[in-house]
């Protein structure tokens, strides 16, 4: 077990470690690196709170929110969305869709909902757990889909959100691949009778980012922001259930 700071080897061009590319983690990155080494796909997060819910009781349609910081900030800016509704948050900050698609058994089916929300994405194009092509994106939402489908849950696909730039992994210029992975999604959702969630088009600048009154760091929404994503989610919802 690591107790205290951890060196570790830059390999980057450099197959022979040398002193001079040891780095020092401080302790937030630490703690990162114990998760992702101990615990990839973050299987912990919700798992009380899935066995506390239990089995929904009869004539209760529930719906679960996959997905990355985006829908964790949800509940965390705007509680009362998800307040007095069966509405189940399971959006894990960082995360990209391999790893939503391990946890998606635990955090989705074991709900038993009858809808599930997927937005997922924008991690995987920032290369947050590395370099992710499109089709390796959408083999993972392919993937959760299946898995929906297969339990008899009803799937809400939903774009990912515009983004000039990513401040924590800057120069990446990510409009034109969100661009790209919305196509599919939309696409992909015509196809297979799921019901395409637009937060994109209600969302975007004219330079293909995030509008700042709906979120001041070109990424996560603000409480506007999510103002109007609310509604939008409703109606798919709804859509979803067949009202």
């Amino acid at each position: 077990m690591v107790t205290g700071p951890l060196f570790v080897y830059s390999q980057e061009n450099n197959p022979k470690p040398k002193s001079d590319t040891i780095v020092q983690l401080s302790e937030y990155e630490l703690n990162e690196y114990k998760v992702m080494k101990t615990n990839w796909a973050n299987l912990q997060r919700y798992r009380d709170e899935n066995l506390q819910a239990g089995a929904p009781v009869p004539g209760e349609r529930r719906v679960v929110f996959m997905g990355n910081s985006i829908t964790q900030g949800w509940i965390e800016t705007s509680p009362e969305f998800f307040n007095g509704r069966p509405y189940f948050d399971r959006g894990i900050s960082g995360q990209t869709t391999p790893q939503m698609l391990l946890r998606f058994r635990q955090d989705v089916v074991s709900l038993k909902p009858a809808v599930v929300v997927i937005l997922a994405g924008t991690n995987d194009i920032a290369g947050n757990t590395g370099p992710s092509t499109l089709e390796m994106i959408t083999d993972n939402i392919c993937g959760m889909v299946e898995i929906a489908m297969a339990n008899n849950i009803k799937v809400v696909l939903a774009s990912v959100l515009p983004a000039a730039d990513f401040w924590w992994n800057p120069g990446i210029k990510p409009a034109t691949r969100i661009a790209e992975l919305n196509a599919w999604i939309k696409e992909y959702s015509s196809h297979n009778n799921l019901v395409y969630l637009d937060y994109f088009s209600a969302m975007v600048d004219e330079n293909m980012g995030l509008k700042h009154e709906f979120g001041e760091d070109g990424v996560h929404p603000n409480k506007a922001g999510y103002a109007v994503m609310a509604p939008l989610a409703e109606a798919a919802i709804k859509q979803a259930l067949g009202e």
